[in-house]
């Protein structure tokens, strides 16, 4: 068993840092508001640096680049506790871009392994994890990984950063083209009822049958909060590509609402429009 730290504890973060508590490793942990690890049970670092300093794997988890850089950069930072004995595990959703920059931070050996997956996924483990980064390090860190779900090694430094961006593209493209189907639906005069059954037989069957009891109860508890989906959807338009149908779905995404709502809300306002 390992000495792990994990630094950010939300909704992802917390969960990932129980799984590892069960399955025997020894935690310490970091959280910007430390009230929020105490239900963990295990020792509360002052500073992202001291949690660092007591682990031999540390794990970060955060909502986007500028968090990854004041957890890790600076003399309270990731950076400043770790050595080369340590690895650091990148598992949010940053980007190719930010991964070279924590590369050039740290002494240590760096994967990036973001994940495919919500709350219930992190819950019962059974996370999909993009990991890059150098093979041998992948191979040492792997069974800690296997604990949180199923790791798929796709590549050199920064290329699980770069494949959850593609993953995350189809959920950005689909969610609009699910409303937009739904809206055509109803300025047809086609029934909410029959528009599903006709979605049924398409290429968005599973979306539309996951999605209809949300649309239905006007309720989108946040397995994907939409400020994060905007944050994903952005760092892919940084890229500068040519990407037209991820565009159009990253501009329903931009709309006004709450962001602490699923993504899939957005469905209600193209709906409504």
């Amino acid at each position: 068993m390992a000495k792990v730290a994990v630094v950010g504890l939300g909704g992802m973060g917390s969960r990932i840092a129980r799984r590892l508590i069960d399955a025997g490793h020894e935690l310490t942990v970091w959280n910007r508001t430390a009230a929020k690890a105490e239900p963990l049970g295990v020792p509360i670092a002052e500073s992202p640096a001291e949690a660092a300093s007591r682990a031999e794997v540390v794990i970060t988890m955060v909502a986007d680049p500028p968090a990854l850089q004041a957890v890790t950069e600076g003399p309270e930072g990731v950076a400043a506790g770790a050595d080369e004995n340590t690895t650091v595990i990148e598992m949010s959703t940053v980007g190719p871009a930010a991964i070279e920059r924590l590369g050039s931070a740290v002494r240590a050996d760096v994967l990036d392994a973001p994940v495919l997956g919500s709350l219930s996924e992190a819950e019962s483990g059974t996370l999909s994890i993009f990991v890059g980064g150098d093979e041998h390090v992948f191979e040492r860190r792997r069974e800690l990984l296997e604990a949180l779900g199923k790791p798929i090694y796709v590549g050199p430094s920064g290329s699980g950063a770069a494949a959850k961006l593609v993953a995350n593209s189809t959920l950005i493209t689909i969610i609009g083209a699910l409303g937009e189907a739904l809206a055509l639906a109803d300025a047809l005069g086609l029934p909410r009822e029959k528009a599903f059954e006709v979605l049924g037989t398409t290429a968005l069957a599973a979306q539309a049958e996951r999605r209809r009891p949300a649309l239905e109860s006007h309720d989108y508890p946040p397995r994907f909060p939409l400020r994060l989906a905007r944050k994903d959807a952005d760092l892919i338009a940084e890229l500068g590509l040519d990407l037209r149908l991820t565009e159009a779905g990253r501009s329903w995404l931009a709309e006004d609402g709450n962001g602490e709502q699923d993504y899939s809300a957005v469905l209600e306002r193209i709906t409504r429009r």
